[in-house]
């Protein structure tokens, strides 16, 4: 007898993360963080604990999510639902990291505002805006991550 019911506890590897949610969210999160990245860097920081701490976020994020991703492509997870409680705990904590990352960077902007620097000003009310966009996409991802480790 066939089931009607489609499993989603299968761990894609190879190209299948290009395919599969949520792990198609990988790229995105990958180029909205590394757009993070270069734009805080490529401003003057001003305050520069609120910036040093986006600036870690925002580099710590984007090296263990192409680490992950490779471990994902390689199936070096070997289809355990340990590696899926994994996959949605580390995408919570770069969602909350992201969002007080986010928050701060916010903050840092408003008081620029008034300053003389109009160019700088811009470039993070840009990296505000990505810096939000990959907050989503963490937070969509450990959504379906806690789906998809709930179906398992």
């Amino acid at each position: 007898m066939a089931s009607n019911s489609a499993t989603m506890g299968n761990l894609p590897s190879g190209v299948g993360i290009c395919a599969t949610i949520p792990d198609i969210l990988y790229l995105p999160e990958l180029v909205f963080g590394g757009l993070v990245w270069i734009l805080v860097a490529c401003t003057l920081v001003v305050p520069a604990n609120p910036q040093g701490w986006v600036m870690f976020v925002s580099v710590f994020c984007f090296v263990l999510t192409f680490i992950w991703m490779v471990v994902f492509a390689c199936g070096g997870h070997h289809n355990k639902s340990s590696w899926a409680a994994a996959d949605f705990v580390y995408h919570g904590i770069a969602a909350f990291f992201y969002l007080s990352a986010s928050v701060s960077l916010a903050r840092v902007t408003l008081t620029m505002a008034e300053g003389q620097n109009f160019q700088n000003y811009q470039l993070d009310i840009s990296a505000v805006v990505f810096s939000y966009v990959a907050t989503l996409l963490y937070f969509i991802h450990t959504i379906l991550s806690a789906i998809r480790w709930k179906s398992f």
